[in-house]
């Protein structure tokens, strides 16, 4: 079975400062066969670190909508926040994408759907992510286990690193699959989610990273990341 990591972001997103290529190295010695970069609203991180490392990274991307995030792999063409989740459904859909809803239930991050909200959409969607190494209270994950179990839908897991300490924390036991959707979802079939959440000090590093944006936007692969 694979190690996959389903949920991380890199120096491309807003509340991170770490680079692709640490990111990778810290994939591969913590033994990880496949991570999916998932940045905020933006592919760029997740091209750059397939280019470094073809074999290892899927890209991905976790859309802001409306009404909460969207998380999805396999994209090929970037969506942009503040859409409606339909909407956002439809261009993910459109170009093949496997989608999930991550920490849908998590009662302490305002970026969480919520249970109204994921109610709405939860039939459009291929699954949830019932296990993030970034909620805080356990109750939250297992409440989004449950959903998932109630609904029918696949179960994704991910570490949600922004530091290379939390990577691999949360995962997916994995058969192996080939670089694309069809392949990926079908290994998803027999998946299981597992790992442990973080201690909530990683928190504060992307608060910092916000932060030392704000202040002072980083260039890199000449990007300006800031706020």
């Amino acid at each position: 079975m694979w190690k996959v990591d389903l949920h991380s972001h890199t120096i491309y997103s807003r509340d991170c400062l770490t680079r692709p290529e640490t990111t990778i190295a810290k994939a591969r010695a913590i033994g990880l066969d496949k991570l999916a970069i998932t940045e905020h609203n933006n592919l760029a991180g997740a091209l750059a670190a397939k280019k470094l490392a073809p074999d290892l990274i899927i890209v991905g991307e976790e859309i802001k909508t409306t009404h909460g995030e969207i998380i999805a792999w396999f994209v090929s063409e970037e969506v942009p926040k503040g859409l409606s989740p339909q909407e956002t459904l439809r261009r993910l859909r459109d170009q093949g994408a496997v989608i999930s809803i991550p920490h849908p239930l998590d009662s302490l991050r305002g970026s969480a759907m919520g249970l109204e909200n994921v109610l709405e959409i939860i039939e459009q969607v291929d699954a949830l992510e019932v296990l993030n190494a970034r909620c805080v209270r356990p109750a939250d994950n297992d409440a989004a286990r449950a959903l998932a179990g109630q609904h029918g839908k696949l179960m994704t897991a991910g570490s949600d690193a922004h530091i290379p300490f939390e990577l691999g924390r949360c995962y997916m036991q994995m058969p192996p699959f080939e670089d694309n959707a069809e392949s990926f979802l079908a290994a998803l079939q027999t998946a299981k989610p597992t790992g442990q959440v973080s201690p909530f000090w990683p928190h504060l590093a992307s608060t910092w990273a916000k932060w030392r944006k704000k202040v002072r936007p980083v260039r890199y692969g000449g990007l300006s990341h800031g706020a």
